[in-house]
């Protein structure tokens, strides 16, 4: 989907991103709302917000493969709230044409840290015996056994349309990033004609991310009634696709969206 507001916005290269507001370490907020919500964004944005322009693109492809041990410890981690936790999977950026194998694992005080090494673009599926290895650390770090990373296998598929916006400074001096992700698509791995996957064109995920504090456009969404949901799209889509699986830490985004219209598109 294309925002409507996208061209109305100053750019910003990824080289700057990387420089002023690259958050690998961060505080991630998550919002699933209707797709009219960022429709509006317009009316909300400060003026110096700066959006990613990648040549002549505003607005970006994703598609990921997730990997999982077969009794799914990645997934069930997360569901258990467990500090100790990653999550791995193998990113395409579409457009650019390149990919990495990147790495999610929790830091202190609840903040993400996010690292990834480059992966071959034709093997999404697949991890090779250097992917492996990066694995198996990944792992150690969380205090599982680094030859956990042998079993690994593609569990879900993801893909999207993202557009990254970098808010101005705040009264912090700390910049925040901002994602907005449309054309939302899940689909178990492998597909199948049992299970098609799930699309939700009608929803869309902003995400907030920013050093610690809650940033300005946080506190925006909030003042509009917009709170902070526990969604991962691994965990959250798997869960809604997997109905066998325990599921209560994302059970009230699973009712009242992701779950309830996938069972009815099944009717």
């Amino acid at each position: 989907m294309t925002l409507p507001w996208v061209d109305d916005l100053s750019p910003i290269t990824l080289e700057h991103i990387n420089t002023q507001a690259e958050l690998q370490t961060r505080v991630d907020r998550k919002y699933l709302v209707p797709r009219k919500v960022p429709e509006l964004l317009d009316t909300w944005l400060d003026p110096r917000t700066r959006i990613l322009q990648i040549g002549t693109r505003r607005s970006f492809s994703y598609e990921s493969a997730y990997f999982d041990t077969p009794d799914l410890v990645s997934y069930h981690r997360a569901a258990q709230g467990r500090r100790r936790r990653f999550k791995l999977r193998t990113r395409a950026y579409v457009d650019s044409g390149i990919a990495f194998l990147e790495a999610k694992t929790k830091g202190s005080r609840g903040t993400t840290v996010k690292d990834r090494i480059p992966h071959d673009l034709r093997a999404m599926s697949s991890l090779d015996p250097e992917a492996r290895t990066y694995a198996g650390e990944v792992l150690a770090s969380v205090g599982l056994p680094a030859d956990l990373a042998r079993s690994l296998s593609p569990t879900l598929g993801t893909s999207y349309d993202r557009t990254t916006l970098v808010l101005p400074h705040g009264s912090s001096g700390t910049v925040a990033r901002l994602t907005i992700d449309t054309d939302l698509r899940w689909a178990l791995h492998p597909r199948s004609a049992f299970n098609p996957g799930l699309d939700r064109p009608d929803l869309a995920i902003i995400e907030t991310k920013s050093a610690s504090r809650a940033s300005a456009f946080d506190r925006l969404l909030w003042s509009h009634g917009i709170r902070p949901v526990s969604i991962s799209k691994y965990s959250t889509g798997l869960a809604a696709l997997r109905p066998d699986l325990p599921a209560n830490k994302w059970s009230r985004v699973l009712s009242q969206t992701l779950r309830s219209a996938q069972l009815e598109g099944t009717r």
